[in-house]
Order: structure tokens, then C-alpha cells, then sequence
């Protein structure tokens, strides 16, 4: 667990996303989930030695598999937006595996079958200001990585967790996207938090350099899309792109196959859900500030 600023930190050793903990007088505010259920009472443990007030709440910064999956382990109220909320009311209660092909951390773990789901208590639409005895905390709606997606921010201290909105090192996670809605957000964050200290889902912390990096790779996929589209080319055209998008990212070689099925999956299952099946009518083309 390292500190950023009293009483704010961030978790990258379990597997899954990269955790936040805010641990303030009247108790501790947790963003996001382990997966795995040991690992979540060895972050509740932890998080006891900050000797932080008594209560708990949970925020999800999205419904990903990687980030909800373990909330129950965590014993606690969990807000989250209306949007991600939905989600969950059209998931089973209890999780049976589904697709193991979109490149997620979740599926390389087998004991995650048969966790049974827990759902958002608190929802919102835009914003939700809290004070824990703390800085204020402020949760913020930033879609494009997922509908539902949020940012914890802390204003005072000039932290922002920004979830799955850079994905640093990595590929972006595409199939619940919303390509220009994401580029919007990142020039939210370009434009009103550069002088914080931004904290990704996918590593930790990052700089604006991470964001130019993000912004400039999303470009290019709806760019790339948008000429497939005019084409009216087939949804598995798109593996054409992968090579090139790899290429724009230094990883591990371990983690190849797992993030050419996360561009596989998502740039189809964005393709289809955006431009295709086509009929009568010509493609549609999504607009963006493309650069």
C-alpha cells in the first residue's frame, strides 16, 4: 500500500485494478474491489492498521468484472453510478463465468465462478460531494470507458482517481466503450487536472504525458473505425488493426496474447454494437475531435 497524501493511498499488488483507500476520521472510503476474496481481507486488514474511523463505504468506479467481483468480500456500502447499477440488475446474482475472451484479469483466475454479486446500494447521475472528517471527497460522473464511469476526487489535495480512463501500458478495454465520449473526458482531464496527482486503474499513478498517450491511441481506433465503416467493411476486419495498436504499448511478453484478445474482442464488439450490421442505409461515421 503506498501513501499519496495523508490518508490517501493506492493498492497495485493484487490482482485485479489498482485500488484506492481515503481513511479519514469517520471512517474509510474504498475504491474498488480485489478480485480475489484472501485478497480482500488482506486489504480490510491493512486498512485497520490506519486506525481510520469504524465505517466503511465502497465506490465502484464502474461495473468492469475486474473492479466488482470481489465488493462483496468487502463487506460494506457500495455507491456507484445509476448507470453501472443497471448493469447489475441485468447480471445474474450469482456469476457463472460468461466470456473468458476479452482480455480481463478476472479470467485468469477460476474461483471467481459461483461469487455471488453485490449490487450498488447509492446511485447518482452527476455528482456526489462527501465529507469523512477529511478533505472533501467529490464522485464525478466521466463516461466513455464504461457508461457508468466515475472519478474520486479530492480537491483540496489535488488527487483524482480516474479509473479505466488511461488504461496505462495497456489496451484500452473497448467493448462498452464510448470512443467520443472518452476522448471528451480526457480532455476534462488534460484541461482541469493538471496540476494533480492522477491515479489509473490500470498501474497507478500517471502522468499528462499517460493521457496525450491514451487520447492519441482512442483517435486512432475511431479514426481507423470510421474508414472501416465508409467501407462497409466486416466486423472482423478489424483484427487488421491489432499489430499496429500493440505496437504503441511496452508490456511484459507474457501479457501478449492476453491484451491481442482484449483489442480482438473489443474493436469487434465495438464495431458491431456503432456501425454494423448495416442494411439499406450508408455506414454511419461517429464524429470526434480526431487530431
Amino acid at each position: 500500500m503506498q501513501q499519496i497524501k495523508r490518508g490517501i493511498y493506492y493498492e497495485d499488488s493484487y490482482l485485479g485494478v489498482t485500488l484506492g483507500a481515503l481513511v479519514f476520521s469517520h471512517g474509510t472510503i474504498l475504491i474498488d474491489a480485489p478480485l480475489r476474496q484472501e485478497d480482500a481481507r488482506s486489504w480490510r486488514s491493512a486498512l485497520l492498521n490506519q486506525r481510520g474511523g469504524t465505517n466503511r463505504l465502497l465506490v465502484s468506479l464502474d461495473a468492469h468484472m475486474d473492479r466488482t467481483l470481489g465488493a462483496r468480500a468487502l463487506e460494506c456500502t457500495i455507491v456507484a453510478h445509476q448507470k453501472t447499477a443497471q448493469v447489475f440488475r441485468n447480471r445474474p446474482s450469482i456469476f457463472k463465468g460468461g466470456n473468458q475472451e476479452g482480455g480481463a484479469d478476472w479470467e485468469s483466475y477460476n474461483d471467481v465462478v459461483g461469487t455471488r454479486w453485490a449490487s450498488p446500494d447509492l446511485t447518482f447521475t452527476q455528482c456526489i460531494s462527501m465529507n469523512w472528517g477529511g478533505p472533501q471527497v467529490l464522485l464525478e460522473y466521466h463516461p466513455g470507458p464504461a457508461a457508468g464511469a466515475i472519478w474520486v476526487i479530492i480537491p483540496e489535495e489535488k488527487v483524482v482517481y480516474v479509473g479505466d480512463a488511461v488504461t496505462n501500458g495497456q489496451p484500452p478495454f473497448l467493448e462498452n466503450a464510448d470512443l467520443p465520449a472518452w476522448l471528451d473526458t480526457l480532455n476534462v482531464l488534460q484541461t482541469h487536472f493538471e496540476d494533480y496527482l492522477i491515479i489509473s486503474g490500470r498501474g497507478g499513478p500517471i502522468t499528462q504525458e499517460s493521457v496525450r498517450a491514451q487520447q492519441w491511441v482512442l483517435n486512432k481506433i475511431l479514426k481507423s473505425l470510421n474508414h472501416f465503416a465508409r467501407r462497409n467493411a466486416s466486423p472482423e476486419a478489424t483484427d487488421d488493426l491489432i499489430p499496429t495498436l500493440l505496437s504503441e504499448f511496452t508490456f511484459p511478453k507474457d501479457q501478449f496474447e492476453l491484451y491481442t484478445q482484449r483489442l480482438r474482442t473489443g474493436l469487434y464488439q465495438y464495431y458491431i454494437h456503432h456501425y454494423h450490421p448495416v442494411s439499406d442505409v450508408e455506414a454511419p461515421v461517429i464524429e470526434a475531435n480526431i487530431e
